[in-house]
């Protein structure tokens, strides 16, 4: 069974690094709530944050677009993406679309803010 979508912003360890959560499937029905998501975070702090796919069950080829923007988004005010909690599947598709020549993968939320 595969989760409803949810989405939230959060700021993990008093952290000013921002974290995307993503729940359920990414894709063309998430594109607005996602970069509405990334649109909600104040400029100061969107020098870095992170977008967290330990609960993400789908992501197709919108929800890689959807991706891209935020990625090309960020990098027009000089600032990061990075991806966590990506399971061994959805590695290989980011690295297959070459995502991961543009963001930093850490493994979950905790290694990422060390």
């Amino acid at each position: 069974m595969v989760e409803e979508f949810k989405i939230y912003v959060d700021y993990e360890k008093d952290s000013a690094v921002p974290v995307i959560f993503i729940t359920g499937e990414i894709t063309s029905e998430a594109d607005e709530d996602i970069v509405n998501s990334y649109a909600s975070i104040p400029n100061e702090k969107k020098s870095r944050v992170l977008i967290d796919f330990s609960r993400t069950a789908y992501i197709n080829s919108a929800g890689i677009a959807t991706l891209i923007s935020l990625i090309t988004k960020a990098s027009e005010i000089n600032g990061k993406i990075e991806f966590c909690g990506l399971n061994s599947h959805f590695r290989k598709v980011m690295d297959i679309v070459g995502l991961t020549d543009f963001v930093m993968i850490h493994e979950n939320v905790e290694q990422a803010l060390k």
